[in-house]
């Protein structure tokens, strides 16, 4: 062999195959870190690109985009503050008052009390208790323990039939405060204030079935009168 000869006879295929296959073998790769690691290693380092990204883009670099994060998330924590943890509508309606009976006057000021301190949801609630208790007070509805606010509002409104759809209206603003998870604003309130004041200076219509009482009454006492005279 000329000094200027490969050490190594072995051909390159083979001897790649061999480093390979020796390479393979377990006590190579033992302090190597496991697939978790690799996998947590790649999450921060592409999440320190990203921040990487947005401390350039934003003014202020690094620093002002600690303050944007900071602010988003006292915002969500104002809004999750303010309108709680939401929750989807029941199968079905649940009564429109409480255990406490409680006559009208008192609802509207509770009502009042409540739109005070911006408690809409409460207000909302409070004040459509208040036209109907309003209502049962006047005997425009039977007072009927159980009683929701659709049905309240249905029969209301072939009472008050000027009124029907407005009473269908707050009920269901109701039903959507109260189990529906929707949040209440001023406008509604005051729609449901604007519709028991209106309610007040209503004057019933008779049904034919009232009316019919009514005629009834009226003739059995003109018979007694015509028959006290005779």
């Amino acid at each position: 062999m000329s000094d200027n000869a490969p050490p190594l006879t072995t051909p390159r295929v083979p001897a790649r195959e061999a480093a390979r296959r020796e390479l393979s073998k377990q006590m190579y790769h033992e302090n190597e870190p496991s697939w978790f690691q690799r996998a947590l290693d790649a999450f921060w380092e592409w999440l320190d690109k990203l921040f990487g990204a947005a401390s350039a883009a934003t003014p202020g670099g690094a620093l002002g985009l600690v303050v944007i994060v900071l602010v988003v998330l006292a915002l969500l924590g104002a809004l999750w503050w303010r309108l709680g943890t939401p929750h989807r509508t029941p199968t079905s309606s649940a009564a429109l008052f409480d255990d406490r009976p409680r006559s009208a006057a008192e609802h509207r000021a509770a009502a009042e009390a409540h739109a005070a301190q911006g408690h809409w949801n409460q207000a909302v609630q409070e004040r459509m208790r208040a036209i109907v208790r309003s209502l049962e007070e006047r005997a425009l509805l039977d007072v009927r323990p159980g009683r929701t606010a659709d049905e309240a509002a249905s029969e209301a409104g072939r009472t008050l039939p000027a009124h029907a759809d407005r009473l269908r209206a707050a009920a269901r603003d109701f039903d959507d405060v109260t189990y529906g998870g929707r949040s209440a604003g001023d406008g509604i309130y005051r729609r449901l204030a604007a519709l028991d004041d209106d309610l007040e200076r209503t004057k019933p219509v008779l049904t034919n079935n009232s009316a019919h009482s009514t005629a009834s009454t009226a003739d059995s006492t003109g018979s007694s009168r015509r028959g006290a005279a005779e």
